[in-house]
């Protein structure tokens, strides 16, 4: 019969490479150590050789663990103290037993600081692979959730349409009861929609960067389609939406070079965040205005206000700050905001309003233009 062989007792060259360089690094050690100590026991014993013991110590540090290492500096420290005694035939002075004690602090010291530079490398290797695993971690979540809110816009927007279609009657009439929870579904499923399409652009811009088309267009119809849009919202929580202009009592002109539809989601981002976090019954203005060459819009609400601890996080991705809001949000509002001034070469900001309140602004080159005929 053929002998069966087992594949695991087969050593391979791999497995046994440790053990070869383990080997070869001892017989190292010993030749170095025998070179210093023949050195030590040629020359006279005022002459200390027991420093060159560092090299073979700096030598093994990347290569041993700590208790490998400490072995060798306590055997470097040993050879060199015996020096004092080996050859003999020579009287012991106190300054040759002080040179050796020199000597010996010299060898133990850059023993421990060589195995503590051993551990930092170690501590620092470990922090570096978990931040790197961190990152894919990071990196597979943010796809995954980039993968997931495309998948989720197909199913909402069919359900959408199915319920519009309800709504108008196409399968049966509808009775008013119906037709007020259609509504209710309605928005709600739009909000939804919303959000995703809010996640996707997100993602889409860290990822490619926010494609605008620029043209002249004027920020006081923007702000005025996004107060428009957000009347039923603002009465649902009972806030007044105003207009204003500075110190001016009339309408302005606010020109600046940009993409009309991404600008208009910076307005209703900023609204709706000042009306979520506005008590009943309190009013939130949307202020514009021309400083110097920038065009300016504060939005201002009679909230909270902004804590301290708050301000560097604000337009940070998913932050959602203090709990006063009337609804919560997906913390992406203001990223998207930030996301969207920043790319027409623009600032955005916040601050305390006094006495009680906030205020989200931003500015926007200013350029001049003239109406057409």
């Amino acid at each position: 019969m053929p002998l069966q062989t087992d594949p695991l007792s087969v050593s391979s060259p791999t497995s046994a490479l440790p053990m070869l360089e383990r080997f070869s690094l001892f017989w190292i050690v010993v030749s170095l150590f025998g070179i210093v100590f023949a050195l030590e026991l040629l020359t006279p014993t005022d002459y200390v050789m027991g420093y060159l013991y560092i090299s073979p110590i700096l030598f093994v540090k990347p290569r041993l663990n700590r208790s490998a290492t400490l072995r060798i500096m306590a055997i470097a420290v040993a050879l060199t103290l015996l020096n004092i005694w080996i050859p003999g035939g020579e009287p012991i002075h106190p300054s040759m037993v002080a040179n050796r004690l020199i000597t010996v602090v010299a060898l133990i010291v850059t023993g421990l600081l060589s195995d503590r530079n051993r551990r930092i490398q170690q501590s620092l290797a470990q922090q570096q692979a978990k931040l790197q695993v961190q990152e894919q971690l990071a990196s597979l979540r943010e796809d995954f959730t980039s993968t997931l809110a495309h998948d989720l816009k197909t199913p909402i927007l069919g359900a959408l349409e199915t319920l519009k279609a309800f709504d108008r009657g196409q399968f049966g009439e509808v009775q008013a009861k119906q037709k007020q929870v259609l509504g209710v579904t309605i928005r709600s499923h739009q909000t939804t929609l919303q959000l995703v399409e809010t996640l996707l652009d997100v993602y889409r811009n860290d990822i490619e960067g926010l494609h605008l088309r620029q043209t002249p267009i004027d920020l006081s119809k923007l702000a005025e389609s996004a107060a428009t849009a957000l009347f039923d919202l603002a009465a649902s929580r009972r806030v007044h939406l105003s207009l204003n202009y500075g110190e001016s009592e009339f309408r302005q002109f606010l020109w600046v070079n940009g993409d009309a539809f991404q600008l208009e989601r910076v307005f209703a981002n900023l609204l709706t965040n000042a009306i979520n976090h506005s008590p009943r019954g309190a009013k939130v203005e949307v202020v514009l205005g021309t400083h110097g060459s920038q065009q300016v819009v504060k939005v201002m609400d009679t909230g909270a206000g902004i804590q301290a601890d708050e301000m560097p996080h604000l337009f940070g991705r998913f932050y959602q700050g203090q709990s006063d809001r009337q609804a919560s949000g997906s913390g992406l509002g203001l990223y998207l905001a930030r996301q969207i001034v920043e790319a027409h070469d623009g600032t955005i900001w916040a601050e305390n309003r006094s006495p009680q309140g906030a205020i989200f602004g931003f500015r926007l080159p200013a350029i001049t233009h003239t109406l057409s005929a």
